[in-house]
């Protein structure tokens, strides 16, 4: 029933002209549920801060991209997708082929593609990874997550 309704949505879209040819002949049902293939080279990491630097509030964070774009969540277009910020989480718990929980206050979700942000910390050291998603919040496949950084706020 699931997979009616959906490709009875994606049918609609395509009936008002909303997507590429290229992008929809090679659609899989898997990339309809989510995990759509990222370009080969796509990279997520941290403009700022740096790994291992003292950092004051309020924390800037901006995020950098490369090979692809950002879109805000609920915008489902080729190589694109929108920032996840996880702050002390380890990567072990998450389901990255399930969309990343709303209600994890250790997932900021940037969903409207926003490319920094600005965070008040408790002084202390703090672990930080960014992951990109897709508009249903899941990762793309291969996931583009950038490398654990550590920063210590004064």
């Amino acid at each position: 029933m699931k997979r009616i309704l959906v490709l009875g949505l994606l049918a609609s879209f395509l009936a008002v002209g909303g997507a590429s040819a290229d992008f929809l002949k090679d659609l899989k049902e898997k990339d309809i549920i989510g995990g759509i293939k990222s370009p080969p080279g796509a990279k997520v990491y941290f403009i700022s801060p740096k790994n291992g630097e003292e950092v004051t509030n309020p924390v800037l964070i901006q995020f950098g991209l490369k090979v692809m774009g950002v879109a805000p969540a609920q915008i489902r277009m080729q190589d694109t997708g929108h920032h996840h910020l996880l702050i002390n989480k380890a990567l072990l718990g998450i389901d990255l082929n399930r969309p990343l929980p709303s209600d994890d206050p250790q997932i900021r979700h940037y969903d409207n593609g926003q490319t920094e942000t600005t965070v008040q910390f408790k002084p202390g050291m703090y672990k930080l990874r960014l992951i990109f998603a897709n508009d249903a919040h899941i990762t793309h496949d291969p996931a583009v997550m950038s490398e654990e950084i550590t920063i210590t706020v004064k």
